[in-house]
């Protein structure tokens, strides 16, 4: 493991403490920033150097990002964190929030000098409640030691924090859907354009960005981007943090180099448990496509490694399955998620998710047609296009895409097994 980005505190006491985190350096690079009123384009072009790849599932380069705000227009601007996490097989943010928050508040703060914002807002997953406590009180002692508020070391330049509880709607990760909920509507997404940068928060220009993303700027701006960079490859910059679920001896968060073999990811994580077989991986959280065990052991943990062997690398949520696994199930488990998640904006996710989960459950109770097969990939077509032909959905944010990316990956790579579901009635895998 690296941990030397987010999770470099990690085995001290009390981690979350403010001493803690000063005691290796924590906001000597705010104050560094602020006191020789560094230029805002040095900043995004060392992150730039960085190669720090959007944390939260797309990818988006974070440099580049940053420079799409109007710093010198006038009027308020926002920076908001998107800690939702709503990802099923995803755990790594809360974490961040749980033992490192010093590190999210001043990549929060630096990332306000930089785009020109006064004013942040951290969006946390409902459920999430120790970590929503602990950053509040990592807030209230950066207050008290001056490091949040008025005139911050002196600078003339002002920030302030808050956290935004939401109510655990997956569609709030989704980061327009999000801005809906923090102003207090129902979270469905915006039709874009205009996007944040122009027209966010309050209908201000606004910058989001992922838990991850924001806590890893401090440790790049105080090492330098080429050092990130030298951590991971090209153009997949830095560590990663991974977190490794489902049939292994040692789930957990793991933070490594960009492009670690996935052989040796698993091997962290104990290996599959009761010496089992690896049949599948989701590499990238339960909205991308599934691998084969064969393919996953042969690709590395990087955004093009993993796009490469036909899938994405997402949230970094590694969900791991062995051959004990009944593929049909856990389809029918993913489709009904994302049924119940539908916002209902957006006619064919609204009536396409309903649609599949419906069929698939057929499937899987032993009421299935060998015709489904074809209607299944056809619904998810229409819905989310075809991942394999870089085909965009049909909707207004990507939860259409993720319902359907699933179903597209199962029947590519286990379609025997649903059409012996179909034939016999039964799984052909025995059960735990």
């Amino acid at each position: 493991m690296v941990n030397e980005v987010c999770f470099k505190n990690i085995d001290k006491d009390k981690a979350w403490k403010l001493d803690v985190y000063q005691s290796t350096g924590g906001y000597n690079v705010l104050k560094k920033i602020l006191q020789e009123k560094t230029d805002p384009a040095t900043i995004i072009d060392e992150l730039k150097t960085s190669v720090l790849r959007g944390r939260g599932g797309a990818g988006f380069p974070t440099g580049l990002k940053w420079s799409f705000m109007r710093r010198d227009d006038p009027g308020q601007k926002y920076i908001v964190c998107n800690s939702d996490e709503g990802e099923p097989g995803t755990c790594k943010d809360r974490d961040i929030l749980r033992y490192n928050p010093h590190a999210l508040i001043e990549g929060m703060i630096i990332a306000g000098y930089t785009i020109g914002a006064s004013v942040g807002y951290n969006y946390i997953r409902g459920e999430f409640w120790q970590p929503y406590e602990r950053c509040e009180e990592a807030i209230e002692e950066a207050r008290a030691a001056g490091l949040l508020g008025k005139n911050i070391f002196g600078s003339g330049f002002d920030f302030e924090l808050h956290s935004h509880l939401g109510a655990g709607a997956y569609i709030c990760g989704e980061e327009t859907a999000l801005l809906e909920s923090i102003e207090g509507k129902k979270g469905q997404p915006r039709f874009k354009p205009p996007f944040p940068a122009s027209y966010g928060l309050y209908g201000k220009p606004t910058t989001i960005n992922n838990t991850e993303s924001l806590a890893s700027v401090p440790e790049i701006l105080s090492r330098g981007g080429q050092w990130f960079l030298d951590i991971g490859k090209p153009n997949n910059g830095g560590s990663k943090l991974f977190s490794v679920s489902g049939h292994v001896n040692k789930p957990g968060n793991f933070e490594v180099p960009m492009g670690m073999p996935f052989s040796e990811l698993l091997e962290m994580a104990g290996g599959v448990r009761h010496g089992r077989r690896l049949k599948a991986v989701i590499p990238g959280g339960s909205s991308v496509p599934i691998l084969p065990g064969e393919i996953m052991m042969d690709t590395n943990m990087d955004y093009d490694s993993i796009t490469e062997a036909g899938s994405l690398l997402g949230s970094g949520a590694v969900i791991i399955m062995d051959d004990l696994t009944c593929m049909v199930s856990v389809l029918a488990n993913l489709s009904h998620f994302y049924m119940s998640e539908s916002c209902g904006q957006c006619t064919p996710c609204r009536e396409g998710t309903g649609w599949l989960s419906r069929v698939v459950h057929r499937i899987e109770h032993g009421e299935g047609r060998m015709e489904d097969l074809d209607m299944l990939f056809d619904v998810a077509v229409k819905m989310g296009g075809n991942y394999y032909e870089r085909e965009g959905g049909r909707t207004i944010c990507a939860l259409g895409d993720a319902a359907s990316m699933p179903v597209l990956s199962f029947l590519k790579h286990f379609r025997k097994e649903f059409e012996y579901h179909i034939e016999h009635k039964k799984c052909m895998v025995a059960r735990y």
